[in-house]
């Protein structure tokens, strides 16, 4: 009686899978080498990411490493990175990212907006680990071609409004 649950299941799955169009289509374009210029409150930087599907497609992995302009002649450059992982949750049907930061805070975030063009989308934070309680954070994307991007990122401290915080602009490099 449990198999039969089980291959009802899988089979239901498959059924609703096979209806939907591709959850991945709006990310797609990302699968590669960037490099680009951002600004911002923390100040200008040099980005490098890069994005690859793996563990046969079920994920999008991210790495982005960022090297901030010197704020004075003597200091050295401040350099950060962040990791993650894109996965699709089939049961709230979303694209959910889990994004590592070097400065220890971990960002779980919901794709919860895409254009009808599929070129600009918006993922919002769902739970900030090792922050208070209250802040929240998105990034919307803006496709310009297969090419290029362009990434603004907001945060809102509790009970605030969202607040512009960089605004990434980003090239294909391979």
């Amino acid at each position: 009686m449990k198999s039969a649950r089980i291959l009802l299941l899988f089979f239901l799955f498959g059924l609703n899978a096979r209806g939907q169009s591709d959850p991945w289509a709006p990310l797609r374009v990302f699968d590669g080498k960037w490099e680009g210029s951002v600004t911002g409150k923390p100040g200008k930087q040099f980005t490098s990411r890069e994005y690859q599907f793996v563990s046969n497609g079920a994920f999008l992995w991210q790495h982005d490493h960022s090297v901030y302009e010197p704020t004075s002649p003597d200091a050295a450059p401040k350099v950060r990175e962040d990791f993650g992982y894109f996965s699709y949750d089939k049961f709230v049907k979303k694209i959910v990212w889990r994004q590592f930061h070097s400065e220890g805070l971990v960002n779980e975030y919901r794709l919860e907006s895409v254009n009808a063009d599929g070129k600009s989308f918006e993922f919002v934070t769902v739970r900030i680990e090792n922050l208070p309680p209250g802040w929240r954070a998105k990034k919307s994307y803006r496709v310009l071609s297969a090419d290029e991007f362009e990434e603004t990122f907001w945060l809102a401290p509790p009970e605030k409004e969202f607040e512009i915080y960089t605004v990434a602009h980003l090239k294909r490099v391979k």
